[in-house]
């Protein structure tokens, strides 16, 4: 495991299989993989079985959590790798409070934006 890996690993609370994201969004595997494909949701391969896992925060029902897909694209046009996304989300930010996953999961998904878009002035 790289560096990042472990530091992501310390940050993201739990994660979840491509399959069990597929049952809670009642969507086939393959799409899942398209979504994550087309970055609307970052998966990384962790583990023994290096199986592509996604952050728990970014499924909140059985819906992606609003907002996480202009979010990704903001953070992605600021030249934000997927491990430095993650990291992003995933670290308490105490002017929100809290992380900004969590932030976006209660629905505080316009200050979250907000930050990610001062990232690239």
């Amino acid at each position: 495991m790289t560096e990042i890996d472990v530091k992501i690993d310390a940050l993201v609370p739990a994660w979840l299989y491509v399959p069990d994201i597929a049952e809670m969004l009642d969507v086939e595997v393959t799409r899942v993989r398209q979504l994550i494909k087309e970055g609307q949701l970052i998966a990384v391969r962790r583990g023994e079985n290096n199986a592509l896992q996604v952050p728990a925060a970014f499924i909140q029902g059985d819906r992606i959590v609003k907002g996480l897909v202009g979010l990704l694209t903001v953070l992605r046009d600021d030249g934000f790798t997927d491990e430095e996304m993650l990291e992003w989300l995933f670290t308490p930010d105490e002017s929100l409070p809290g992380t900004p996953a969590q932030a976006l999961n209660e629905n505080r998904g316009t200050e979250v934006k907000r930050r990610a878009q001062a990232l690239a002035i």
